[in-house]
């Protein structure tokens, strides 16, 4: 069954159509909706910047199970510290790789 709604209608080069179908693909939309959206002054979603966002995502997670076996760790006072010092250091240096990856993603963003 057609579609009631009204349709626009636009000649371009081939060059231009390969282009927007490109700009379409990288934002993760239909050619349709991509034009519909830049047309109409709205936000078009970029695919790059959510995969940033889930690499942040899975980062941060990581972030938050160093924090949370660091805290175990200091924790136990059954354990003297001097004898987990190599560990904890090791855990101190892991926790700021990932938020030097972070800082580096959100420069990206």
């Amino acid at each position: 069954m057609p579609s009631k709604k009204p349709a626009l209608w636009a000649y371009v080069t081939i060059e231009e159509h390969a282009e927007i179908q490109a700009n379409a693909k990288r934002a993760g939309l239909s050619c349709s909706t991509y034009i519909k959206r830049v047309c109409l002054g709205l936000p078009t979603p970029s695919l790059e910047k959510q995969q940033y966002r889930l690499e942040l995502l899975k980062i941060n997670a990581d972030l938050g199970r160093l924090g949370g076996l660091f805290k175990l760790c200091l924790s136990e006072k059954e354990t003297p510290l001097d004898s987990l010092h190599p560990q904890v250091r090791h855990v101190l240096r892991e926790i700021e790789a990932r938020q030097r990856e972070m800082k580096a993603l959100i420069l990206r963003i």
